[in-house]
């Protein structure tokens, strides 16, 4: 997609909301919740309405992050088969995050990467232009940032460059 620029879309996913009620599970295990349950595919749903539909899908290992897009990939019509999981994704500094994208192949448009906080929160925060930030004060269980990027290659992608198209949230559905 070509507007001048060169454009890549990313959509920055959190995890919906997980369970916490088994003390026995390590915190990589943990599933989600009735409430994750609920929201993810609702926020699928709101992002096929929209006509998401990204090239490729990148999660983080932890169960509770990837049934989030399985979920997702679900009510986009995006092969469960062919979502990726990536264990860097899994509690990352928003340096992280960026590297894993950066090794993206450049022949992708949109990707959407799923993962947790504080640092997915981070990355959103710091990958969208000044002006767009106070949107993202805060980025609740199953919130979707969903940014253009005026790059040609994933390589190329950095903090501050990122225009905020939407930020979807659940309580905001």
């Amino acid at each position: 997609m070509r507007h001048g620029l060169f454009m890549k879309e990313l959509f920055i996913v959190r995890h919906a909301k997980s369970d916490w009620g088994d003390a026995s599970l390590d915190d990589h295990e943990r599933p989600l919740n009735r409430r994750g349950e609920r929201d993810a595919p609702r926020m699928g749903k709101a992002l096929a309405e929209r006509g998401v539909r990204p090239d490729v899908l990148v999660s983080s290992t932890a169960v509770r992050a990837f049934t989030t897009a399985r979920i997702i990939a679900a009510e986009i019509r995006y092969p469960e088969a062919e979502i990726r999981r990536r264990e860097e994704l899994y509690l990352p500094r928003p340096d992280e995050v960026l590297r894993v994208l950066r090794e993206l192949d450049e022949s992708l448009g949109s990707a959407m990467v799923f993962g947790h906080n504080p640092g997915f929160h981070e990355t959103a925060w710091q990958m969208t232009r000044q002006s767009a930030r106070g949107e993202l004060d805060q980025f609740p269980t199953c919130a979707v940032a969903w940014l253009k990027l005026p790059i040609e290659f994933w390589g190329e992608i950095d903090f501050g460059s990122g225009d905020l198209v939407e930020f979807l949230y659940p309580k905001g559905l």
